[in-house]
This record gives structure tokens, sequence and C-alpha cells, in this order.
């Protein structure tokens, strides 16, 4: 299922490097893309969709848009990473409902707590959620074998560090919101798909 989701993305990405160069005879190609299913936060008050059910629609479109090569790059080989890390634990319908549990949950951080207008766009709100599951598990085995939570809380931390720096490296322009949102959803739905510590 991993390599499906890079796949797709990366097919999407394609695509829309190729209306770039002009191989695509769609004028403005890849911001109709956008327009059309990045995250318009807009939509959520007064905005008028271009096609109904747009506006519930970009809650999952969005995470499989990307903003150039070098945002896609990162994302699918942490996507890669990270689904390795999972699939020790979960089969692939699990996994499905994770990352699709990650990426609403991205939106609706970014909803609630965003105050710009900009759209946004990209997995990285997926991959906080896979993230987010995988310290969940962390804590549960770790509790149920009475291990310390330091690592836990360590790995945590390491992520709001890396938030930061990143948010001002790039001029504000980072989806923290869409990080923490797809975290949390992460963590809620991976405890809702395999509650179990190691020890059970």
């Amino acid at each position: 299922m991993v390599v499906w989701i890079a796949a797709v993305c990366a097919a999407i990405e394609a695509a829309l490097i190729a209306g770039d160069f002009g191989w695509i005879d769609l004028p403005r190609f890849r911001l109709a893309v956008y327009e059309n299913f990045g995250f318009w936060p807009g939509l959520l008050e007064d905005w008028r969709p271009n096609y109904p059910g747009q506006s519930a629609a970009m809650f999952l479109t969005y995470g499989f848009l990307h903003s150039g090569p070098i945002h896609l790059l990162v994302n699918m080989v942490t996507l890669l990473s990270l689904g390795r890390a999972l699939s020790a634990r979960v089969n692939a319908w699990q996994f499905s409902a994770l990352y699709a549990a990650s990426i609403l949950g991205g939106a609706i951080g970014f909803a609630l707590l965003s105050d710009t207008y900009r759209p946004m766009v990209g997995a990285s709100g997926a991959l906080f959620g896979l993230a987010g599951a995988i310290l969940a598990w962390e804590y549960v085995d770790r509790f149920a074998l009475k291990m310390g939570l330091w690592p836990v809380l360590r790995a945590a931390l390491l992520l709001i560090a890396l938030n930061v720096v990143l948010y001002y490296a790039m001029d504000r322009l980072l989806a923290w919101q869409t990080h923490l949102g797809g975290f949390v959803a992460g963590w809620i739905a991976a405890l809702l798909i395999d509650p179990r510590g190691r020890t059970e």
C-alpha cells in the first residue's frame, strides 16, 4: 500500500511537471489542479466552489498534491521510511485507514488553526499522522512493559523542534497546523486500530 500511495503521488506530480513544460495542452495546468483539489480555507466560508462537493473533497485530495518535485521527494522518502516501520504492525487495509485518518486530521487541523487563505497541499499531514501512530504504539508498548516513556516524549519534542525550525526557515509558510492535526489523528487512529501492548 505504501508503494501504491507513493506511485499515485509521483504520477500526479509527473503530470503537473508535464504541464509546466507545456507537454499537456491545458493552460495553467498546475494552477488549475491546485484550484480544484488543493485545500482552500475560503471554501469553508463564503467562497464559491468550482464543482459540487469541492469543500468536502479537498479534505482528502490535498494530500496527494505537492508543490514541486523536491517537496514530493522529501515526502515520499519519509513515507517509505515510516511505512516500513508500520508494516510490521498493520496490514494494508489498516494502513490505508490510518493514512486516510491522518490526511483528514491534517486538513481539520489546518481548517481550525490556520488564519490564512493560502492553499495547502502535500502529504506531510499524513506523514505526521504515521509518526503519531508509531509513537502511540511505542507509548502503549513501553507502558505495558513498564519501561520509561522518555523516548516517546523525546521523539515528540524533536518533531516540535523540527516544525519550529522549518517554520522560520520557510518564512512562516510551513503548515504546522496540518502536521499537528495529522499527528493527533494518527495517534488516535493507531489506538483504535490496534490498542494492544506487546505483552498482550
